[in-house]
């Protein structure tokens, strides 16, 4: 596993974030937000790509693609996976962006306007396109499988995930780097949201992205990357790997209703943990932890305890429920990346981290949302939700291995 976050760029340091409630969100530093209302964001802190890549590399790529390219390093690195000793046609790539770069969008669009077409870089579109995280991935560490780029906003990271375990349940694959990347604390990407009357305007770093809460107001822009090195037991047994744990359930759905809301009945995320947990052959009593989609907006958190509910029956109030976003922010197609890598440090640890920041349930938010400390206790299957505009809904069944 691999990651770069707001807490910590690298999976130990990002877990004890965790495990210590540190709130990774802060003043944006990346542009003058004078004229804006949202004044607060997750930032990566003291990321250098040239510590991941070349320099040369590093200067051709935009951020999104160098985190994804610094995530997989470690997930390979951690992996011992020698692509001298693969079919490189066998290892691919499943990394994916909602967005891609609107640094790349805003600083060439600037040209445009000021000094002419014939000023625009030559390497905007390569720069831009958010499949460049997966394509990047592959040239950087000669990954010559299935490479591919899914797309479903905050969904990103767990379909892309998923649809990696598909690929090698097919045969498509031995080896894939999966997970999701995002860099959007940009002025436009900022704006934007917050048009939409997305993002939190609390200027209380503490108070800012407290999902379930009653006060909570929208969520807390966050970056970084999330990549997992997943292969068939056979491959990995055969090279005698550390085996972390077991993907054994995935589903997904779409609620066909709105861009932006989920379904209000929860019924599309429900079906997708109801699948997940269907594929991989459990009863819903069975699962042990849900790591939700937990954003911190009004409609989002009341529709995914409806979801829960309608998934888990009874046992919704038995299982523990965190948000990772409540200390690292919301980092769009990224999230389901680092918040698998969660679930799986959960189980290996025996450790469910707390919502920080939540003190007050909202009113039809009655779950354990781990409200105050997190619990040490044993967990053999742990859930994780993501669900993206556009009524895109993914869940991944992660297991103990045994």
């Amino acid at each position: 596993m691999g990651a770069v976050t707001p807490v910590g760029n690298d999976v130990e340091t990002f877990w004890k974030a965790l495990k210590e409630k540190k709130v990774g969100i802060g003043p944006i530093t990346k542009f003058d937000t004078t004229e804006y209302k949202a004044k607060l964001a997750a930032e990566l802190k003291d990321f250098d790509a040239k510590q991941y890549m070349d320099a040369k590399a590093a200067r051709r790529m935009e951020p999104f693609s160098q985190y994804a390219v610094a995530a997989t390093k470690m997930a390979l690195e951690d992996a011992g996976i020698d692509m001298e000793k693969e079919d490189a046609f066998r290892v691919g790539v499943s990394i994916g962006s909602g967005i891609g770069s609107l640094q790349a969008v805003e600083r060439e669009h600037k040209k445009l306007l000021e000094k002419g077409p014939s000023r625009v870089n030559p390497l905007l579109v390569p720069l831009m396109i958010s499949n460049m995280a997966a394509g990047n991935v592959a040239i950087q560490f000669g990954l010559k499988g299935k490479c591919i780029n899914v797309v479903t906003a905050c969904a990103t990271g767990t379909h892309s995930i998923g649809e990696a375990f598909r690929s090698i349940q097919y045969g498509e694959a031995d080896v894939m780097a999966a997970g999701g990347t995002e860099a959007s604390i940009t002025p436009i990407g900022v704006a934007g949201f917050t048009a939409l009357t997305a993002l939190s305007e609390s200027t209380d770093p503490l108070r800012a992205s407290i999902p379930f809460d009653k006060d909570r107001n929208g969520f807390v822009m966050g970056e970084g990357a999330g990549v997992v090195i997943l292969e068939s037991l056979e491959h990995a047994q055969a090279r005698n790997a550390h085996i972390y744990a077991e993907v054994v359930g995935y589903g997904a759905t779409c609620d066909a209703y709105h861009i932006t809301s989920p379904a209000e009945d929860g019924s599309g995320a429900a079906r997708a943990m109801t699948d997940a947990i269907k594929d991989a052959g459990i009863e819903p009593e069975q699962i042990d932890y849900v790591n939700a989609h937990g954003t911190g907006t009004h409609h989002n958190d009341l529709f995914e305890t409806k979801a829960i509910k309608l998934a888990l029956g009874e046992h919704a109030y038995q299982v523990k429920i965190n948000s990772t976003k409540s200390m690292i922010g919301h980092l769009l197609g990224a999230a389901g990346g680092v918040e698998f890598i969660t679930c799986v440090k959960s189980i290996e640890d025996g450790f469910v981290h707390a919502t920080a920041g939540l003190e007050q349930e909202d009113e039809g938010c009655d779950l354990n949302y781990m409200k105050g400390e997190g619990v040490e206790m044993e967990v053999n299957y742990a859930i994780s939700n993501s669900l993206g505009f556009g009524g895109h809904n993914g869940s991944l069944v992660v297991k103990k291995f045994v």
